[in-house]
């Protein structure tokens, strides 16, 4: 009996957060210039690495993706599309990635989170364990772990790297989940191929925290954001162009109500068939039976 109430209430509960995540997204659809909801998938896999998922690139053409998880994997998979939201995905393949020495990320120097796709097909991975970012010419080959400025040391466990994007002008960025500057701001590094620099800060606004970046087809410098309250997660996504002055003409594009999404955590923007600027964002599960590998696609305004 007590079984049978258990799962009664999961069911309940999974019932009013569907309820209340349609109405978030037809709200959201009635405001002007917001991003437009365009669909969500669940995706479900056997692997025992499977979930976790904090990184994701799409394609230019949206078909094709490589996602990262928080525990050193990475994956790549066909995304199959019907009237242009995702129907099925098939992975392809996957790799538990390597250390500059050859051996298989362990223990707290395994903790992967942002992920950035370099013109020529290499991949750079932000770590909140140890906080640094490193290299890869492809996912089977070591790491080559980039310079490591004071600042970095600092940053506090399970707290910092959490975000990685990457500019038309191949220009790394990243920037911590937690941990604010003297005046209460969200610093911004970045590697341009031979030294770390700070050129500008982001405001933070809110409760919500940076989980995921990336720069559009656009130009433009888009944050995902999250916060976490007791009956579910809230993201927040944020856009500036970047000048050589900073970040300028800040826009919030997205903030859902608690419980629409899953715990998004990875950012890909890129642009559909339409023409369409798309964002596609996906879950960090925890490997949590109750949580979900969710991957959520909005229409952007231009």
């Amino acid at each position: 009996m007590k079984r049978k109430k258990l799962v009664g209430g999961i069911v309940l509960a999974s019932g009013l957060i569907a309820a209340a995540a349609a109405f978030a997204a037809a709200q959201l659809d009635r405001l002007e210039n917001a991003a437009q909801f365009a669909g969500s998938y669940t995706w479900r896999a056997s692997p025992d690495w499977f979930g976790g998922f904090s990184g994701i690139e799409l394609s230019a053409d949206g078909a094709q993706m490589v996602v990262l998880s928080d525990r050193a994997h990475l994956a790549r998979a066909d995304i199959h599309r019907q009237d242009g939201e995702i129907s099925e995905i098939t992975l392809r393949s996957a790799q538990h990635l390597r250390t500059s020495k050859g051996r298989q990320l362990l223990g707290r120097i395994m903790d992967s989170e942002g992920l950035a796709l370099a013109p020529d097909g290499s991949l750079y991975i932000s770590f909140e364990g140890l906080s640094r970012v490193v290299h890869h010419q492809t996912e089977a080959s070591r790491a080559r772990v980039l310079p490591r400025p004071n600042e970095f040391r600092g940053l506090p466990l399970n707290k910092s790297l959490e975000a990685l994007a990457i500019d038309p002008q191949g220009r790394l960025y990243t920037l911590p989940e937690n941990a604010l500057n003297a005046d209460g701001e969200i610093p911004v590094w970045r590697w341009n191929g031979a030294q770390w620099s700070q050129p500008f800060t982001l405001p933070r606004r809110g409760g919500f925290l940076p989980v995921g970046a990336d720069f559009g087809p656009d130009g433009r410098f888009y944050l995902l954001e999250r916060n976490f309250v007791f009956i579910g997660f809230r993201s927040r996504l944020r856009r500036w162009d970047i000048t050589e002055q900073g970040a300028i003409n800040e826009v919030t594009l997205l903030e859902s109500s608690t419980g629409v999404h899953d715990n998004l955590e990875g950012l890909s923007v890129w642009r559909d068939a339409k023409g369409l600027l798309r964002a596609t964002m996906v879950s960090d599960d925890n490997f949590k039976a109750l949580q979900r590998t969710e991957l959520v696609e909005y229409t952007l305004p231009e």
